[in-house]
């Protein structure tokens, strides 16, 4: 029986000893203090992040004073440096100022903002577009509200972090399929069907994969999708301005324009700018207008950076050849890679991945490229599976043909030094 008596002692201060060792197991920081991984990468001298660039992140970089071939950024029509963009970005600024000082939702819609809308839907042939301030922002308030805790989501196991912490924040139940396979998308779905969905299903998928750079199946994505009346939503971050025949994406690229319902996107890549945006039906659209919290409760994005979208939105549908290079140099690119023997998996976009394996060869790997000259991205579990790390390359159609014969001749010398091919 717990007496009053008993209460208070389990009330009585610990002994002085015990009371600290308790404190510190229960210190919110110990954590930090425990996590020495970077640290030890560090000291090693093989620590890739953070790396502050001094000078304009185009195909050439200044890192610590030295000039380096960018081959790790998301710049795909090579519009970051140019000249048209950043002049339509400094007269913003300006005429509006530095920023908006409030959300979308009060006094932060700028009539820069209703322009942009309006290009995006009109470019992407749909009813309706919302910007948002970033692009994690724009998965994170769409899913989150639209889903309710009796519907169902079903994503790709492969699919970008800002979709998996949407359905996180969401109400309503996530499952994963296998990456990519159909068969496993409609395995899943069945079984909830079986289990007894209520509400409605939402089915996402990045269009092109952000570590891979393999695209969507969407043509049998759709069908298992009209076979349980599912709703699509792309994620086409590393999409628009890539593929389809005028750079509006995985839809177009797939003539599925009008069997998409949500296609989502970012300014961070072929826009050269900062942002996110989603398109579709007016209804849809309205209402995430209303009820998306990262939207209602975040600053938006500052004029700056519209003007330097709708720039590069102008000379996107202006100069349709930015896109034919691109591919030309992508294409040259995956033959050489395999000509050479390196495994770049299932790619069929700019983004080139060279499969490695081990972590520390990654890093080794990787620092080389650096001392040569050669800025590229290191990626190590948990972003991609054990034993699976690799380099993350990707290019754009401002590579020169001498830049990327200088990205293949020191790859091939490292990767015999390596024994990776």
């Amino acid at each position: 029986m717990i007496t009053l008596q008993t209460l208070n002692r389990e009330r009585e201060p610990l002994q002085p000893e015990s009371n600290q060792a308790q404190k510190k197991a229960r210190d919110l920081f110990a954590k930090c203090g425990e996590f020495t991984a970077a640290k030890e990468v560090m000291a090693a001298g093989f620590y890739p992040y953070f790396r502050p660039i001094s000078s304009s992140s185009g195909d050439e970089v200044v890192v610590n004073g030295k000039t380096m071939l960018m081959i790790g950024s998301n710049n795909y029509l090579g519009l970051v440096d140019d000249q048209r963009v950043k002049e339509a970005a400094s007269e913003a600024v300006l005429k509006y100022g530095s920023g908006c000082t409030g959300s979308r939702f009060l006094n932060g819609t700028l009539d820069l903002h209703v322009e942009l809308e309006q290009k995006l839907a009109q470019f992407m042939k749909k009813e309706s577009a919302l910007v948002f301030s970033t692009g994690f922002q724009t998965n994170l308030g769409t899913i989150s509200c639209l889903i309710n805790k009796d519907d169902l989501i079903v994503i790709d196991r492969s699919n970008h972090a800002s979709i998996v912490d949407g359905c996180r924040l969401a109400y309503g139940k996530t499952i994963k399929y296998r990456h990519n396979d159909m068969d496993d998308l409609r395995r899943v779905i069945e079984i909830a069907m079986t289990n007894g969905v209520r509400g409605g299903i939402l089915i996402i998928t990045d269009g092109v994969f952000s570590m891979e750079g393999d695209i969507v199946d969407l043509p049998r994505l759709c069908q298992v999708a009209d076979e349980y009346g599912a709703r699509v939503m792309i994620d086409d971050a590393h999409s628009i301005g890539v593929l389809g025949e005028d750079g509006r994406g995985t839809a177009e690229h797939f003539d599925l324009i009008d069997r998409v319902d949500i296609t989502m996107g970012t300014f961070s890549k072929s826009f050269a700018s900062l942002g996110g945006f989603i398109v579709g039906d007016e209804e849809m659209i309205h209402f995430v207008k209303h009820f998306a919290r990262e939207l209602i409760f975040s600053a938006s994005i500052p004029p700056g950076s519209i003007a330097a979208v709708l720039a590069v939105l102008e000379i996107m549908e202006k100069e349709p050849e930015r896109r034919t290079q691109l591919w030309d140099n992508t294409r040259k690119m995956q033959t050489g890679f395999r000509d050479l023997g390196f495994d770049i998996g299932a790619t069929e976009t700019p983004v080139i991945p060279i499969m490695i394996g081990d972590d520390m060869v990654c890093f080794k790997f990787w620092r080389a490229l650096s001392d040569a000259g050669i800025f590229a991205n290191p990626v190590v579990p948990p972003a991609v599976g054990p034993g699976m790390s690799l380099i993350r390359t990707s290019y754009t159609a401002t590579h020169t043909t001498d830049q990327l014969d200088r990205v293949l001749e020191t790859f091939s010398e490292l990767g015999k030094k390596y024994g990776i091919i």
